[in-house]
């Protein structure tokens, strides 16, 4: 058998080694120089994993990277610091006539008049610069017209020159309340300029009542008739400017703005609520939908600028009240005192929030019309001085009000085992109506009744037949629209500061386009109120707000759980943070590896130069 040979088949030829090289070898220090240069594939790899770590660093960032709408945060700051620093005024002014008055007959004289009743005004209304008074720091833009008879005389320089002619209001005493306030309106309500224009009209002569009778009228006229002195008569018109067309009669001298019944998208619901105490004594029933077309429409149409207004009516049953009552020998009635009305509404049974139309963040008013049993029968409310309350109702502030209402016999039919049922009449059902509507005035911040008392005496104030006067929505529309505002400043401020404090907030385009809008309707409603458009800035103001509140309580904000850059960093470092720290120390291991061996090689080859 054939022997394997292990000599290769080509030999190479033995190196034969010189005796120069055998020195070198023998010279060579392994730990300080090579011969070779040092490989860079291992360098290579370590920096390739290390970039692509560093270049898939910012799709990652991508990847995780939360939408935000760009907010319009300097605006929303400095709209804000308008709002506080020079606070909304609208223009208002006021033209005084003096009739049958011995004021000097001259334009000096008018001028001086004039200058009286403005400072009087501002002490009367010292917080003018509040929001949403009439004038400002620029103060009351009055003029004065002085009929003497024989001569008449103007302020100079007033914006508006009064259009009544001299002599026109001569007959005053020969016209009703009613007719006279239409006469002033066909010579007063065609003034031009900025603004409104409230006028009152003092006669100095003599009344056929033999007193002084100063009286509001429902559109922006007052008149004073009956024997009173200069000084007098110029604390009348004063009053009356300042105390009526400016505050609405209430006895503050500043309009507030904190408790304005009106929802968050402008809305109001007014929910009419008849509640039978107990069915089985009596049930009463109403024909509501006859008052709503013929009393409700107009008071709607009216309130129309200032919010958007529903109407629902509802009859409930078996709803007794909370608090106890007693009977009273000498009122010959069941009494519950104030003291009783905190405790009067029973939130357990009256089941009153059942409004389909509320939806959202409308304001819902309940005006409660409560039928008592016949154990309470009649339920009269005792005031604090003693005397029993004509309208025999409350009203709850931002909640509504109730209204008492003793059917005309309170004797139970004991022979009938079914229950007695009625329909309230129209007679009764509009003067439950009438003190309902009163307290919706109350509501809104106006007087409910038709007198106002002030320091220089008592005035009548006529009523309209849509429930408010022309000068009593100017009330309104200046305390609703610097309500609007303000609201609308707070709401997007708060906005503001919770999107920059929280940048994991996602904020989708409609966020942003309902913050831009509502800046817009903002701008828009200061513009309109600097003209004196009241109508159109109340509806751009209710806008602003509503925008804004839809803006900070939108969907997509409040279903999802924010979190900071901390949070996010803690989540995702346990599964990058140790590969990325291998690889970071691999690669520089590597690069101090390759450095250290590379000196080694160029000591080497020095050391072969200097050896040549």
């Amino acid at each position: 058998m054939a022997e394997i040979s292990n000599t290769p088949l080509n030999p190479e030829p033995a190196v034969e080694e010189t005796p120069q090289s055998q020195m070198q070898e023998s010279t060579l220090d392994r730990k300080t120089m090579r011969t070779t240069k040092p490989g860079i594939k291992r360098l290579i790899l370590s920096l390739t994993v290390l970039f692509s770590f560093i270049l898939g660093f910012p799709f990652l960032w991508k990847s995780i990277e939360i939408y935000r709408a760009p907010l319009p945060f300097d605006r929303i700051d400095s709209f804000s610091s308008h709002l506080e620093s020079d606070p909304l005024h609208f223009p208002c002014r006021f033209q005084a006539i003096f009739v049958g008055f011995d004021f000097p007959a001259s334009r000096g004289g008018a001028n001086d008049v004039a200058a009286a009743i403005t400072g009087k005004m501002s002490q009367l209304n010292p917080n003018s610069s509040r929001c949403g008074n009439c004038g400002g720091d620029s103060g009351y833009d009055v003029s004065v017209v002085i009929d003497s008879g024989s001569d008449c005389a103007h302020t100079e320089g007033s914006e508006a020159q009064c259009p009544l002619k001299c002599g026109e209001v001569g007959f005053a005493g020969k016209l009703s309340d009613e007719d006279f306030d239409e006469m002033l309106k066909g010579c007063l309500g065609n003034v031009d300029g900025r603004g409104k224009v409230y006028s009152v009209v003092v006669v100095n002569g003599e009344n056929e009542e033999g007193e002084v009778r100063a009286v509001v009228g429902k559109y922006r006229h007052a008149w004073v008739l009956g024997q009173v002195s200069e000084d007098e008569a110029v604390s009348r018109a004063v009053e009356i400017f300042a105390r009526v067309f400016m505050n609405g009669g209430s006895e503050e001298n500043s309009i507030h703005n904190e408790f304005m019944p009106v929802g968050a998208d402008g809305r109001i619901v007014l929910s009419f609520s008849l509640l039978n105490a107990e069915p089985q004594d009596w049930i009463y029933d109403w024909h509501f939908h006859e008052i709503d077309k013929t009393l409700l429409q107009p008071v709607i149409q009216a309130l129309q600028p200032i919010a958007n207004i529903t109407v629902e009516s509802q009859v409930l049953y078996h709803t007794p009240k909370s608090s106890f009552s007693y009977w009273d020998d000498a009122h010959g009635s069941h009494i519950f005192s104030t003291n009783d009305l905190p405790f009067f509404v029973n939130s357990n049974e009256w089941h009153l929030d059942t409004s389909v139309a509320a939806g959202g963040r409308s304001k819902v008013l309940q005006l409660v019309v409560y039928i008592p049993s016949s154990k309470e029968c009649p339920l009269q409310l005792e005031l604090p001085n003693g005397d029993l309350s004509k309208t025999n109702g409350f009203i709850s502030p931002m909640w509504g009000g109730v209204v008492v209402w003793n059917p005309q016999t309170c004797v139970k039919d004991l022979e009938s085992k079914d229950p007695d049922r009625h329909v309230i009449s129209p007679q009764d059902l509009q003067k439950l109506l009438e003190v309902l509507m009163g307290q919706l005035r109350q509501l809104l911040g106006l007087k409910s009744d038709n007198l106002y008392v002030g320091q220089s005496g008592i005035y009548i104030l006529l009523g309209s037949d849509r429930g408010f006067t022309e000068w009593e929505l100017d009330v309104l529309s200046r305390k609703h629209v610097c309500f609007n505002l303000h609201s609308c400043a707070t709401t997007l401020g708060s906005l503001s500061r919770l999107v920059q404090s929280l940048p994991r907030m996602i904020i989708i385009d409609e966020i942003g386009k309902q913050v831009k809008f509502s800046l817009e309707a903002a701008k828009i409603t200061l513009s309109y109120a600097s003209t004196g458009i009241y109508d159109a800035s109340a509806v751009s103001s209710r806008q602003a707000r509503s925008l804004a509140e839809d803006a900070f309580f939108h969907p997509s904000i409040m279903s999802i759980s924010y979190y900071s850059f901390e949070h996010c960093f803690a989540i995702y470092s346990p599964f990058f943070l140790p590969v990325t720290m291998h690889v970071i120390l691999a690669a520089l291991r590597e690069w101090k590896r390759y450095k250290q061996e590379n000196r080694k090689y160029m000591a080497w080859k020095a050391k072969e130069r200097v050896v040549s």
